[in-house]
């Protein structure tokens, strides 16, 4: 597999719980389900936070006040859609900005019989260059993954 050929990742669950509901709970209570070891700072975190816009950023910050960018939010479109930049490299080290990030699409889709589907995809891997296909690698496996299997306990 070559930097050019990296596919994206895709993940899935059904919450019972309105796309409304569930598009608030991602964006707003971030702390509430975003894995513990998913962390860029080199001190513990304490909080999390995502502003509500596009060109807002989603960080974390310390007790200290410091703070790290996660990324920065493409497309706000509640509650159906939400796009990120990752800044996260092949190693799950924070990157400085966007020029070398890969992207995160979430979209939130009534299911027929209530509820509703929350897909994640990590996608633009191949934006980490040689790095890429770690990442993938690290990233794909089972559905629907630790982070929405996280997010589906909460909401």
């Amino acid at each position: 597999m070559t930097s050019q050929a990296i596919p994206d990742v895709r993940k899935s669950t059904v919450v019972q719980a309105s796309p409304a509901e569930c598009f608030r709970a991602f964006t707003e209570r971030l702390a509430d389900w975003w894995p513990p070891s998913h962390v860029l700072l080199t001190t513990p975190r304490t909080g999390l936070a995502m502003e509500p816009r596009t060109g807002g950023r989603y960080y974390e910050w310390d007790a200290d006040g410091q703070e790290i960018d996660w990324g920065r939010v493409l497309a706000w479109e509640p509650p159906h859609r939400l796009h990120l930049t990752w800044r996260v490299d092949g190693a799950f080290r924070p990157l400085p900005d966007d020029e070398g990030a890969s992207e995160i699409e979430v979209r939130f889709s009534p299911e027929p019989g209530g509820g509703t589907r929350v897909e994640l995809a990590h996608i633009r891997l191949d934006r980490l260059g040689a790095d890429a296909e770690r990442i993938f690698k690290a990233l794909d496996g089972p559905s629907p993954g630790e982070t929405l299997a996280r997010f589906a306990e909460v909401v």
